[in-house]
């Protein structure tokens, strides 16, 4: 079948989508709907509207990158407007299917958006101040396509980068590349067309592209939502760069524990072979590539390039020193060029609509946009994309919609286990590379963890430097045995064990690691560190000074006492004690046994008189 002739299907089988002659019920299937119940949910809805004998159609689709409101469904009503409804249940299921798809009527609380047209990639969500700020390119078809059906990801211009590269020579596809200003999405920052110019330079055949999918960081899930929600993209964007650098052999390297991923880059995969879109004479221009998934086993220095490519070639996951860089010596000894998903899933629409357009989003040094993983005390968590520049405040209070519990929002973790905290004062500060590298942190893979005032520092930067502690590949001497030096360190402030000249001692180790260590993972574990020692000294200093933990996290240097003033004998806190360690008659002040107390916080955080003292 030539291209034309899928792309009229696709427009077809796109419009019974969008004007659906029956109601259309989409779910969403990603990870993160199927684990907050998303698959009973839709099996619930379609014995109940059999039982009632209401006709409806279902489709999956991917992530829309609104976790805090999962489950989720969007339901479109013939010749109305789709309405998502959010944070479902059974019994709401049931009374959506009576109240709307019979009667037409929205009732209760569900209904989060009517849904409308597309604008400049994004689905206009009326109202919806998650996505109010948001620019989705890379996520551009995310909770929008079901994934699985080639002719949805076709009828929203699929491919169509690809066909107007194939017209273009594989130079002038990189400088189209540069022209966007395109950097790494990975970590790093290096600009995409200049690290394809280099591999397309080398000589050496056979040349091969990677895609790197080891997505490893803590509160990351950025890679694992494109691949599930629009596995396409991916592949159209690894078929852009193996034209331009002239691989004709790809691997895409997946962590096994992303299965959904996985099955669905296969399907994928096999859909766009056999249209044509991969394989052999790839749309008749003589261009071909074929590629194969690689499962990981989860280690996180297998996101390191080196260590990357020593795993697909069946060795063990080490970091070797640079140079050679993979762009001349790669995979195999050959010249091969790496990118990660989110990089890859760019570049079909910086094709079809030109460099320039994309080069218009973002800062003079830092283009385009950037996927976020929106995690920890913030009420609206989720995937978000957003331009580079856009302020850190933007994103906590605007998009994100700041602390869900009223507490004062302390800082925000980016970068993932490599990052730096960067505490409130500096919420000003816009995004990107250089802006967050001159506070000592890192743009990263897009982990973005935000911290509340009940948020201990010390402790933050003991459970990211853990983190790396255990998956640093032990090759190096500074990795392997400063970053255990620091995590006891950290972890004996954080028991009451701390001594005077810890805090110089963790700054001197901390540089050493950095400057002594292989690779990035080891070079950048002690940023945790250094940006709490450097923002949030003081916190160090009463651990080891004062021995309190005003966070109330560590619990060796934490008491409780209940205030006789101020106790009035509610029994609340009596009876959510799981140790019992608190008596007292009702309406008359408790008393709390020190012995019996395991310092679980429940008292103080139940207590609303104040009567619980923290110490």
């Amino acid at each position: 079948m030539k291209f034309e002739q899928l792309q009229a299907r696709a427009q077809k089988a796109w419009q019974e989508v969008v004007s659906p002659q029956i109601p259309l019920i989409r779910m969403g299937m990603a990870t993160c709907g199927r684990a907050a119940g998303g698959q009973e949910l839709l099996q619930a809805f379609q014995e109940e509207l059999a039982k009632n004998k209401v006709q409806a159609q279902f489709s999956e689709v991917g992530c829309l990158g609104l976790c805090y409101a999962e489950p989720m469904a969007e339901i479109i009503l013939p010749g109305r407007p789709g309405v998502l409804f959010a944070k479902l249940t059974p019994a709401k299921m049931k009374k959506i299917g009576e109240d709307y798809l019979v009667h037409g009527k929205i009732v209760g609380d569900s209904a989060l958006a009517v849904m409308g047209p597309a604008r400049n990639g994004t689905p206009a969500f009326t109202d919806l101040p998650m996505v109010k700020g948001q620019q989705r390119t890379a996520l551009r078809n995310c909770g929008i396509i079901d994934p699985t059906n080639l002719d949805h990801y076709l009828a929203r211009e699929g491919y169509d980068g690809l066909r107007r590269a194939l017209s273009m020579k594989p130079e002038q596809v990189i400088e189209e590349v540069k022209t966007s200003g395109l950097r790494g999405r990975g970590g790093a920052g290096f600009p995409t067309g200049q690290k394809w110019e280099f591999c397309r330079k080398a000589t050496g055949t056979p040349k091969y592209l990677i895609c790197n999918a080891d997505e490893g960081d803590p509160g990351a899930f950025m890679d694992r939502s494109v691949l599930e929600s629009d596995p396409h993209s991916v592949l159209e964007g690894m078929a852009l760069a193996a034209y331009a650098i002239g691989a004709e052999h790809g691997y895409i390297y997946c962590r096994a524990e992303y299965p959904l991923a996985l099955e669905r880059l296969d399907l994928a995969i096999r859909q766009a072979t056999e249209h044509n879109l991969l394989g052999d004479n790839i749309l008749g221009s003589g261009f071909n590539l074929h590629l194969k998934i690689k499962m990981g086993a989860g280690a996180f220095v297998c996101g390191e390039e080196t260590a990357l490519m020593a795993s697909i070639e069946g060795r063990r996951g080490m970091p070797r020193t640079r140079p050679p860089f993979p762009a001349n010596q790669g995979l195999f000894g050959k010249p091969t060029t790496i990118n990660n998903v989110e990089t890859l899933a760019n570049l079909p629409p910086i094709l079809a609509k030109g460099g320039a357009w994309y080069a218009g989003f973002g800062t003079e040094k830092s283009k385009g946009t950037k996927t976020f993983a929106l995690a920890g005390k913030v009420d609206r968590t989720g995937l978000i994309e957003v331009p580079m520049g856009i302020t850190l405040k933007e994103i906590v209070f605007d998009i994100g919609g700041g602390s869900p519990i009223g507490k004062k929002i302390k800082a925000v973790q980016t970068g993932g286990p490599s990052g730096g905290c960067i505490p409130a004062e500096l919420f000003d500060l816009p995004v990107d590379y250089e802006r967050l590298a001159a506070v000592g942190s890192i743009m990263g893979s897009g982990g973005m963890v935000v911290l509340d005032e009940n948020t201990c520092m010390v402790d933050v930067a003991r459970y990211f430097l853990e983190f790396t502690k255990n998956e640093s590949c032990g090759k190096c001497a500074p990795c392997r045995l400063g970053t255990r030096q620091m995590h006891e360190i950290l972890t004996d402030i954080c028991a009451g064990r701390g001594r005077p000249g810890d805090i110089e001692l963790l700054e001197e180790i901390g540089a050493a690691v950095r400057k002594g260590s292989l690779c990035a993972l080891g070079g950048t574990a002690p940023n945790p560190v250094l940006t709490t020692i450097q923002h949030y000294r003081h916190e160090y200093e009463q651990h080891i000074q004062d021995q309190r933990c005003f966070a109330g996290v560590c619990k060796a240097l934490i008491t409780y006492s209940i205030n006789a003033e101020t106790c009035n004998g509610c029994r609340v806190c009596a009876t959510n004690c799981p140790q019992h360690a608190i008596t007292g008659e009702k309406k008359q002040p408790h008393a709390l046994n020190v012995e019996l107390c395991i310092k679980c916080g429940i008292c103080y955080e139940m207590c609303k008189f104040d009567a619980v003292v923290r110490q």
